[in-house]
């Protein structure tokens, strides 16, 4: 067959497909880049959710969305790089866990869109100039609400009536943690509850921190949300078991893995809101015009073998206000 005669053939043939394929082949797959502020293993729970949302609204992946990953295992100092080597591959929308790596993708960008579904103060931290209409390139979700750790005070008197003093173990280099600690300051100061905070940078310096809290006789250890506890709850849960701890928590995944309260966000319905937010950059829609949400309510998860365990009577109020009972 003649070289023209071929190239005329094969043009009758691609006119001939169906119109759906050829769109197929004509579309780019648009590339979602997530910046994972914990491990793979602990943040597993919030990217399957994320994913799940997608499958929701209709994305296929392989088909419609190709989804590329970067764990920065608890540590805000590997964010940067890590935003920056996201960047580069050119993607359609970076989806962030965390403040921090809100704002290391935003320092590699102020082009492609971030949504976080994880946000704390991010006017404070200069993420969004308003949360009805953040401007820039970023949006997502609030991760705190005023007065939470306030709250998880009043849920340790109401456990322990005579407490007194309560560990808080915070990582002031997190972006999500400062917030929350002045938040915790102020309220126990008016319930007149002694703090005695501790900044964690590395895993390792949880160990001495609950030992040297058991020394001391605190009645309660408050963790903070944040991304390297998270990576790090077996280890807290473990610590916490053996030196007798009562421990609060701002997200379930500890109480799950054997701490005894939490009261806070659902984080996995943060993750699947963002593929909300997802949805409406992929069609056009503006980071900065998208508002910023704030969580419906909080959460109380309560496990019960812990607390018998550590020879703590749950009150029955609590057991029937909680929104979930591990036993």
């Amino acid at each position: 067959m003649k070289r023209r005669a071929f190239i005329s053939l094969l043009g009758g043939v691609a006119a001939t497909w169906p119109n759906s394929v050829a769109a197929q082949l004509s579309v780019r797959r648009a590339l979602i880049a997530m910046l994972v502020s914990g491990s793979s293993d602990g943040y597993s729970r919030h990217v399957q959710a994320f994913r799940r949302g997608l499958q929701g609204l209709g994305y296929s992946e392989g088909r419609d969305i190709e989804i590329v990953y970067r764990y920065a295992d608890g540590d805000p100092a590997r964010m940067p790089a890590l935003a920056a080597e996201l960047v580069k591959l050119d993607p359609s929308v970076i989806v962030t866990t965390s403040t921090s790596a809100a704002l290391a993708a935003k320092q590699a960008t102020t082009t492609v869109p971030i949504i976080s579904a994880i946000l704390t103060d991010p006017i404070g931290n200069h993420l969004a100039v308003s949360e009805a209409r953040p401007g820039g390139n970023v949006t997502g979700i609030e991760f705190t609400l005023m007065g939470l750790t306030g709250k998880q005070l009043e849920l340790a008197r109401e456990v322990i009536p005579q407490t007194s003093t309560v560990g808080l173990v915070a990582h002031m280099k997190s972006a999500s943690n400062p917030p929350q600690r002045r938040d915790a300051e102020a309220a126990a100061n008016a319930l007149g509850i002694r703090l005695m905070p501790a900044d964690i940078d590395l895993p390792d310096q949880l160990g001495p921190t609950f030992q040297a809290y058991a020394r001391n006789g605190v009645d309660w250890v408050i963790v903070l949300g944040d991304a390297l506890f998270i990576s790090e709850r077996d280890r807290i849960a473990s610590l916490a078991m053996s030196l007798r701890l009562p421990t609060i928590f701002a997200t379930r995944e500890h109480v799950e893995a054997g701490g005894l309260i939490s009261y806070g966000v659902d984080l996995a319905a943060n993750h699947e809101r963002a593929a909300y937010y997802v949805d409406k950059v992929l069609k056009g829609a503006k980071a900065g015009d998208l508002p910023i949400e704030f969580p419906t309510k909080p959460a109380l998860t309560i496990n019960l073998k812990t607390a018998k365990a550590l020879g703590l009577d749950m009150p029955l109020f609590l057991q029937q206000r909680a929104d979930e009972v591990i036993e």
